[in-house]
């Protein structure tokens, strides 16, 4: 019996080979991290909006009981690193899955034996083939074959470009290493932001909550914030009677800063045209309706979101979404739905299929790009999945 893979060891992940040893079902977990979690762990310092209640699966809560280990608070909301360091890790180290778990493993390519993309359209003959994944461990390369994949790599692999258009702008290829793509950790290292002349650029909760941190420290360290939206009315992603407490003071956080906050200029309905080195730092080039004008800044801090890397499967039958990369019969149900997570209907099994056989989106990848996500029907997803793989 070959093994269900499943790429990327993050909460979807090590949900899902919690289920495959519940059903009995031999798999592999690749997680391109040394340790479990690593796409978390990008963020770690950030809270999350949900409590532990709403991130922990019910196989979650009884591995850890099993195994004694510590159960939080489950109406706090923890941090990345605590989400990892408190749960992630340690489940990965238990009887049930520390054989299972690679980490250090990275997935190259995913392809079907014997056939190519073009190949075997909509022919059973695909799914009596087994996929072969091609995985680089330690800068050696080496195949794993498969029954079935279930990628939960996650929607964060790759970010957005700066330019119009979703591509980049002019000179931003050559001016990469001077612009920060991730939150910063400002409570932990805020060397050189205080006194700096920062340019943000997203309106997302990623570029809100790096927002919420540089006013104040900024202020007091003489430093000055431009922040740029391409929305000229952006509405902070706010929810009525939001019941997640965190996510409304985020937004009205930013409304407060849009309004008017001492040392910094908001530049709404703007687009960055064009990036090149200067004396000081960058200079960066601005469009909006009243023309084109050149800012120089410090640094550039870049969170206009990320998307998921599709680029491993390319020789797989996936349909896509024209829109989101997600896949497209899942996209359907959600491109005219209500956009807050909490609000959006539990995806059908059928949703959840893709013309490839035996091969499965799942957790945050499965919503593609710009989409939010909930990880308790991630979990729900790994019920639906492996039901139609056992079948």
């Amino acid at each position: 019996m070959l093994p269900i893979a499943i790429i990327g060891g993050g909460p979807t992940g090590i949900d899902a080979a919690l289920a495959c040893r519940e059903r009995g079902l031999a798999c592999v977990v690749l997680e391109q991290g040394e340790a479990p979690g690593a796409g978390v762990g990008a963020w770690g310092h950030v809270p999350m909006f949900t409590p532990w209640s709403m991130n922990l699966s019910r196989r979650m809560v009884a591995t850890m009981e099993r195994a004694g280990i510590p159960m939080p608070a489950l109406d706090r909301c923890p941090t990345g690193d605590e989400f990892r360091e408190q749960c992630l890790v340690p489940l990965a180290a238990t009887a049930e899955l520390e054989s299972i778990v690679q980490t250090g493993t990275r997935v190259l390519h995913v392809a079907r034996e014997g056939v190519t993309k073009e190949q075997e359209i909509g022919s059973g003959a695909r799914a009596r083939r087994p996929f072969r994944l091609i995985v680089s461990r330690g800068g050696e390369e080496s195949v794993i074959r498969a029954a079935a994949i279930i990628d939960c790599s996650g929607a964060r692999a790759l970010a957005n470009s700066l330019g119009d258009g979703g591509v980049p702008a002019p000179g931003e290829g050559a001016c990469d290493s001077q612009i920060a793509r991730d939150i910063p950790d400002l409570a932990s290292s805020s060397d050189g932001w205080a006194s700096s002349r920062v340019l943000l650029v997203g309106a997302g909760h990623s570029a809100q909550t790096a927002a919420r941190a540089l006013v104040p420290l900024l202020e007091s360290g003489g430093g000055h914030l431009t922040w740029m939206t391409r929305d000229p009315d952006p509405d902070w992603g706010a929810v009525v009677d939001d019941p997640l407490a965190a996510r409304a003071a985020l937004a009205n956080s930013s409304r407060r800063i849009a309004a008017g906050a001492p040392g910094v200029t908001m530049r709404r309905g703007a687009v960055v045209e064009s990036l090149r080195g200067s004396k000081t730092g960058l200079a960066v080039g601005v469009r909006n309706g009243g023309g084109c004008e050149e800012i120089d800044v410090d640094r550039v801090l870049a969170l206009t979101g990320r998307v998921g890397d599709h680029t491993i499967y390319r020789q797989l039958q996936v349909h896509e979404c024209y829109a989101t990369a997600g896949p497209m019969s899942l996209a359907a149900t959600l491109l005219d739905g209500p956009v807050d997570c909490l609000a959006q209907a539990e995806p059908s099994a059928d949703a959840l299929r893709t013309p490839e056989p035996g091969f499965f989106l799942a957790g945050a990848k499965s919503y593609g790009r710009n989409s939010q996500y909930l990880l308790s029907v991630g979990y729900r997803q790994v019920d639906e999945i492996l039901k139609m793989i056992a079948s």
